[in-house]
């Protein structure tokens, strides 16, 4: 743990008041390469010169799953920090423990229209419900896709233009796949992880084909629908028929190195690795939206800041103006140009530093863009259960152990035994 606050102002602040300073914790995770932890714990120190009066201790608590096991345990244990950036998909989890409480009460009607209203429709749909706000988006993101301009070029590709469809990534997949003389591939078209956040990349494909994976309230999952199991036998041909993409399991960690060494022309992953791929990519690159199949579409993604309910009243209003603080327009710019995470709010990208950095990275474009056709990233009640079922479904029908169709029926059969009691009947 680590005190965000220099003696020299901490002694300043008790000879300018005698007050005793606020103290907040808050937790938060480093889930991807970059500057992530260094600019938090420069915006933190800067907001701490400018309010003595609060002391506030970023704990890093490793990936987002340690992060939420850590917070929600210390919260069970009552001694849950004032403050998490969690992922957005825990909000109903986290009602459900009855461990947060919306931000409403703290805010103005004025700042619900100009700070709440200002962010993204498609991130507060992970950050609403019941007409309450529990989440406030700040490290949020989508999947985008990126692909080498000189394996294009070597493959007799256009090196500026991306596959905008399903038919055009398995055309331009099959000719970016290189073999060795022995007939071992050495370069993939594609890569697409399977591993790691399996059913976020997926909704990379579900979502073009029309298919939302679960409702607004959190209670009910749709993993068997048509337009569902039909993009699960695409992601399952694209090794087991077009062989553009390695079979198997796919890791999620070891996808962008993968795209360094040149061991795949085209991945997908978060946009937050854009500022680890402009610092590591050995050659030019490019950076699109997923491809359309009958209709463009991603899931939103990244992490929430939230208000946890065991925490004194002066505690919780000093966590909210910290809150509205660090996502604040010049705020927001500055986090997002040193992480490759979506600035959250319209306002931040038209700051002189953002329309700067645009102009000097204009693929960070891509993914704000995208919002446009974005949707929520799957999250029910019970959403590491559902969403293991689900994971594990994908398995089956990758490994090639059950049909697309099966292994669909199954899991939302078990998702059913698992959220019907969170459903209100007449």
């Amino acid at each position: 743990m680590k005190k965000l606050i220099s003696s020299t102002v901490l002694a300043a602040s008790l000879l300018a008041t005698p007050a005793i300073a606020v103290d907040l914790e808050f937790y938060f995770p480093v889930a991807v390469g970059g500057a992530a932890a260094d600019t938090i714990e420069d915006l933190t120190r800067k907001y701490i010169e400018m309010n003595p009066d609060v002391n506030i201790e970023a704990i890093y608590a490793g990936s987002y799953n340690d992060a939420s096991a850590k917070a929600i345990t210390a919260a069970r244990g009552g001694n849950a920090p004032q403050l998490s950036v969690l992922l957005s998909t825990e909000m109903f989890t986290l009602i459900d423990e009855d461990l947060i409480e919306p931000f409403d009460a703290y805010v103005s009607d004025e700042e619900h229209k100009t700070w709440i209203g200002g962010f993204y429709p498609s991130f507060m749909e992970n950050s609403q419900t019941g007409g309450k706000t529990w989440g406030i988006p700040f490290q949020r993101s989508t999947p985008v896709m990126y692909w080498n301009k000189e394996a294009f070029k070597e493959a007799g590709l256009d090196p500026e233009v991306a596959p905008a469809n399903w038919d055009e990534l398995v055309e331009m997949g099959k000719k970016l796949t290189k073999t060795d003389a022995s007939g071992n591939t050495t370069q993939w078209g594609l890569r697409i992880p399977t591993a790691g956040f399996p059913y976020w990349l997926f909704q990379g494909l579900s979502t073009p084909n029309g298919a939302i994976l679960a409702n607004a309230e959190g209670n009910k999952t749709a993993f068997d629908t048509p337009e569902v199991i039909e993009a699960l036998e695409y992601l399952v041909d694209l090794s087991s028929e077009h062989k553009i993409m390695q079979s198997g399991s796919i890791n999620w960690g070891a996808t962008p190195k993968a795209f360094f060494e040149k061991e795949a022309a085209i991945i997908w992953t978060t946009t937050g690795n854009l500022t680890n791929i402009r610092t590591n990519a050995p050659f030019e690159f490019g950076v699109a939206m997923l491809p359309e199949k009958q209709r463009r579409g991603a899931p939103t993604g990244g992490g929430n800041f939230y208000l946890f309910k065991d925490a004194s009243e002066e505690q919780k209003k000093a966590a909210v103006e910290f809150v509205k603080w660090i996502t604040a327009p010049e705020q927001a710019a500055t986090w997002s140009i040193a992480t490759g995470y979506v600035a959250p709010s319209a306002a931040a990208w038209e700051t002189d530093a953002m329309k700067a950095y645009v102009k000097d990275v204009p693929a960070s474009l891509v993914a704000r863009d995208q919002l446009e056709f974005a949707v929520a990233e799957l999250s029910t009640y019970e959403n590491k259960l559902v969403s293991k079922i689900f994971n594990d479904a994908l398995a089956s029908a990758i490994s090639g152990e059950k049909t697309a169709a099966v292994a669909m029926a199954e899991a939302q059969t078990k998702a059913d035994d698992v959220l019907k009691k969170y459903r209100t009947t007449n």
